[in-house]
């Protein structure tokens, strides 16, 4: 590995650990040249997906449109960013266990909308009215309906545990 400071390629691992979610391996590195310290990163090599567009068009996958998404969507929210990291990490891997080599960009809204409604309502509706391209109050009142539906089965658990003496 060619240091970044002085381009020698003379350097030794000096710590390895896992990183991003265990989808790529963090290794400290010390130039034996200049005598600096840098950081790489291993990852598996990228599979050969392709995207299946609503015009029927094909295009490469890119994690990072995944990534941008998530993070657009949960963007000042109080979500951890280990969390966020986990989810954007799970749509990724979903993606690539695929298996036949395409996807269809509905697939995959669906895959982020299934995290984003157990992590945060907003996030969900955040990315929701991109995704779904909310063109007015109804298409909105029907993107919440999901949510909805769930806090009201959850209030009707609720007061049905209360109903019969137990704590909540």
């Amino acid at each position: 590995m060619k240091c970044p400071y002085c381009q020698t390629d003379n350097d030794k691992v000096i710590d390895s650990r896992s990183g991003e979610s265990g989808f790529a391996i963090r290794r400290r590195r010390h130039c034996l040249s200049c005598d600096k310290r840098f950081t790489t990163y291993e990852r598996v090599a990228e599979l050969d997906i392709r995207v299946v567009k609503k015009d029927d068009s094909r295009e490469i996958f890119q994690p990072e449109k995944i990534r941008s998404g998530i993070e657009r969507a949960c963007w000042k929210r109080p979500i951890p960013t280990a969390e966020v990291a986990r989810v954007i990490a799970e749509v990724i891997e979903n993606v690539q266990q695929c298996g036949n080599g395409e996807i269809e960009s509905q697939e995959i809204g669906s895959m982020i909308m299934d995290q984003l409604i157990e992590l945060d309502d907003v996030a969900y509706i955040r990315f929701a009215s991109v995704y779904r391209q909310f063109k007015n109050i109804n298409d909105f009142v029907q993107g919440v309906q999901p949510i909805l539906k769930r806090n009201e089965i959850e209030l009707h658990q609720a007061t049905k545990v209360t109903a019969q003496g137990k704590p909540r």
